[in-house]
């Protein structure tokens, strides 16, 4: 899919919303209301009044776990808090968990240079120092567009615009290492400073994995593939996930509860 804004465009301020008929697509709009809904349960638990802190940290932890396991390396939530794994993917997932926090603020503003930076963390172990960080000449006039889309305005959900910048990220693929961590990483920032998720405590990683592999590259394929149902399916398939991941947040919640 081509995002529906023009590469190297500002969005206006004013006029009709090009992302608006993606909520014409099938499932799509009942999707977005039942992720929020989701998302809303989750931000109004009462742990989060004190402990909103801890469970962030514990959200990245799990989300880090999950990512690394859709980029095809599983490893058991208990050997990440023990520090015994090497692995370069985990370990490079764990990198960008951790510092997503400090780019919440540069995401809107400088996306390019988030990337860039996510890629660094994700890839150090996987590729050459000199490829880190640098998207390929074919990725540019996609991630021209996708700046576009996260740094203008728009009255779609958050939930679907962090479905695009997600979707896109892992169809263009743009260094060629990691993209599925970067895309992951990429689309839980733009949920956070959109607003769908400002304290960072539900798990939309740990959603796609309860959906399955299988799903996810089925449906990310059918986005890759720019037909509409396909798209459809991709956002519907985001929505769910999320909502997944808020139902994790919440058991976060509830552990930090118990004590």
């Amino acid at each position: 899919m081509t995002i529906p804004v023009r590469a190297g465009a500002t969005r206006p301020a004013a006029g009709p919303d090009p992302l608006a008929p993606l909520l014409d697509l099938p499932g799509v709009g009942e999707a977005a209301a039942a992720a929020r809904t989701g998302i809303d349960r989750l931000l109004g638990h009462r742990v989060l009044r004190r402990e909103s802190a801890g469970v962030s940290t514990e959200s990245a932890l799990r989300g880090a776990r999950a990512s690394a396991a859709l980029a095809g390396v599983d490893v058991p939530l208990a050997a990440l808090r023990a520090g015994s794994v090497d692995d370069p993917t985990v370990q490079g997932a764990l990198r960008v968990s951790a510092a997503l926090g400090s780019m919440v603020e540069t995401w809107p503003r400088a996306p390019g240079q988030v990337l860039a930076r996510l890629h660094v963390l994700a890839a150090a172990d996987l590729v050459d120092r000199t490829a880190l960080g640098r998207p390929a000449a074919h990725a540019g006039p996609r991630l021209a567009g996708l700046f576009s889309l996260v740094t203008g305005p728009s009255t779609v959900p958050a939930v679907l615009v962090a479905a695009l910048v997600h979707g896109e990220l892992a169809s263009i693929a743009p260094f060629g290492a990691a993209d599925g961590v970067v895309a992951r990483a990429a689309a839980r920032l733009t949920g956070i400073t959109r607003g769908l998720d400002p304290k960072a405590v539900s798990v939309p990683e740990v959603g796609f994995t309860e959906l399955g592999r299988e799903a996810y590259e089925r449906a990310l394929a059918g986005y890759a593939s720019g037909d509409p149902d396909g798209v459809a399916a991709w956002l519907v398939h985001c929505c769910r996930a999320t909502e997944h991941g808020a139902l994790e947040g919440l058991a976060i919640c509830e552990s930090l509860l118990r004590g």
